[in-house]
């Protein structure tokens, strides 16, 4: 764990030099002014609004256009970050002060974890390499600031951690707190159905008994029950069902996105638009290539899961890291919080650290650092107007 522990206390120093570097380039914008130090550097983007909720909580009407259109609004952010810091700023400590502590808190606590699910598969070097990716990865800036990443990370390998051990019931809480501080419930919830049905499949030869299967199903259920939860808490407290999905459909129509969430169509509908933004393609080239570079990450990705280094990293793993994507994809509209947003597929970084090459181990670190200062100038520096939220 020390070994861990200095390859975390390394990258921070890294991330933090860059991030000081792109605060001292930024330039007055609508989220922060110039020059900004390092705690309100890291509080800006959806740290304000976290910090809106932790000071305000939620609204008990959705704000709405003249047109009826839901406005962006506080419940858009899960509870379980903003008011776990409460436990500090109800006593004066300043929300941008003690954030991205906390944050780089769960960040190291993480850290632990995921070097001890990584060993589980791999030898103690690749167990450790991997986790020096996870640390030095391109999104590993997301790690300390006032983002709710780092604690749901913390949970997410925990769970995971919990799921590989088969100690079923342990995984409840974590589960329902996981799926209050970032959407995952229903991911996981799939997960484990997977896993459900691979245990009963393979019972010959890995007993699977009567106990371990109403556990797993009890589990299972309380997680898709979590994934839900906070828009049927939305409802309840705004008396409108759609709160939570027609907020999160107000961040949308800056691209012309209007409508009502259709399960796998935002990510048919932002090959649509980023082809025709980016290139001027009209329809139906647009959608037609769209499509087609859609079919092929897809397939990419799936040629990865079934590569020989992923198949190290055990079938539970595998099952979070289709899980999480198929959810994405049925529900998430591609746009710049994208990479963001895959950050919860860090454990397929281990297999990445399968090759004990001393160059590919080097030249991945590399492009990690490379990835941060591009990720961090590229998103997280604000324009004088930005649109494009990391």
């Amino acid at each position: 764990m020390t070994k861990v522990l200095a390859i975390f206390v390394a990258s921070r120093i890294v991330t933090t030099t860059i991030f000081l570097i792109v605060a001292s380039l930024q330039q007055v914008s609508d989220r922060t002014g110039a020059h900004p130090g390092f705690f309100d550097f890291a509080s800006i983007w959806d740290g304000q609004w976290y910090w809106f909720v932790n000071a305000a909580g939620y609204p008990d009407e959705i704000p709405r256009t003249d047109d009826g259109f839901a406005q962006e609004n506080a419940w858009a952010f899960m509870p379980a970050y903003p008011f776990l810091l409460r436990l500090f700023t109800v006593f004066g400590v300043p929300f941008t002060g003690i954030a991205p502590i906390v944050s780089l808190l769960f960040a190291g606590a993480a850290a632990l974890v995921f070097f001890r699910l990584m060993v589980r598969f791999l030898p103690p070097g690749s167990a450790l390499f991997a986790t020096a990716l996870f640390c030095f990865a391109p999104l590993s800036t997301i790690l300390q600031v006032s983002y709710a990443e780092s604690m749901h990370l913390f949970l997410l390998f925990v769970a995971l951690l919990l799921l590989v051990d088969r100690r079923y019931a342990l995984l409840v809480p974590v589960v329902v707190v996981m799926s209050l501080t970032r959407p995952s419930g229903l991911a996981f919830a799939f997960a484990l159905l997977v896993h459900l049905v691979h245990r009963f499949v393979t019972r010959a030869r890995d007993p699977f008994p009567w106990r371990e299967r109403i556990e797993v199903v009890i589990v299972g259920l309380v997680s898709a029950l979590a994934g839900v939860a906070w828009l049927l808490i939305a409802w309840v407290v705004t008396g409108e069902f759609t709160a939570y999905t027609d907020t999160e459909f107000a961040w949308r129509r800056g691209f012309g996105i209007e409508g009502h969430l259709i399960p796998f169509t935002p990510w048919v509908q932002g090959a649509d638009f980023w082809f025709d933004k980016w290139f001027g393609l009209p329809d139906p080239w647009s959608l037609a290539l769209g499509i087609a570079a859609l079919v092929t990450l897809v397939g990419a990705y799936v040629g990865f899961l079934l590569s020989p280094w992923a198949k190290r990293l055990g079938a539970d793993i595998r099952f979070w890291l289709v899980a999480y994507p198929l959810y994405l994809l049925a529900v998430f509209f591609p746009q710049s919080s994208t990479f963001r947003l895959l950050v919860p597929l860090a454990p397929a970084l281990g297999a990445l650290a399968v090759p004990r090459s001393p160059v590919w181990r080097v030249s991945l670190l590399v492009l990690g650092v490379a990835g941060q200062v591009l990720w961090t100038y590229g998103l997280w520096r604000a324009d004088v107007y930005d649109w494009t939220p990391p």
